[in-house]
């Protein structure tokens, strides 16, 4: 890669909060998106909540793992709440977010743990999914060399919150990288 691509817009960052990690039965909450070149500049920022039927968050946010995070399902619950947006309005909120930065280039779909968040996308905004580079950056890749061959941890603060975790993330490769130098 030569030194001019690597400020152009190369990397979507995005993470979902949802109502658990079955995209069988589970459905996407909350997104957040951004924009960063390889040189993991921030370049632009998108964030939206969608709604989902309240009875499927009452039914799947149950259990040891809501338990751990009661605060946040309680915000994720209330914001849900409130939300208006349908996943076809997010989907077409998150193309139109998109598209100027991508004009001639395909996206590489990149976060923690992403491929589950891909199957997300693929299961409730299809079209998103198509136009997403088929590989991806998973920040956890790097996360268990570097635990279990060095020893080395990223500590992160696990507010389950997209915007913050996608940051966290951002921030992660950055250590990693910097470990490497």
């Amino acid at each position: 890669m030569n030194k001019s691509n690597m400020d152009a817009p190369a990397l979507l960052w995005i993470d979902l909060e949802m109502t658990g990690l079955d995209p069988e039965k589970d459905k996407i909450l909350e997104v957040a998106a951004i924009i960063t070149n390889w040189k993991l500049e921030k370049i632009a920022t998108y964030q939206a909540a969608q709604k989902v039927d309240e009875k499927l968050v009452k039914e799947r946010m149950v259990g040891p793992f809501w338990d751990g995070v009661s605060t946040t399902r309680d915000k994720l619950i209330s914001q849900n709440a409130a939300a208006k947006k349908s996943a076809k309005a997010v989907e077409k909120e998150l193309l139109d977010f998109i598209n100027p930065y991508f004009e001639n280039a395909t996206p590489v779909l990149a976060g923690n743990s992403i491929h589950q968040d891909r199957l997300f996308i693929a299961k409730e905004w299809k079209t998103l999914n198509q136009k997403l580079h088929y590989r991806m950056l998973d920040v956890s890749s790097l996360k268990l060399v570097f635990e279990n061959v060095y020893s080395i941890q990223f500590i992160k603060k696990k507010t389950h919150r997209a915007l913050d975790d996608i940051e966290e993330s951002i921030g992660e490769l950055k250590f990693y990288l910097k470990e490497i130098k």
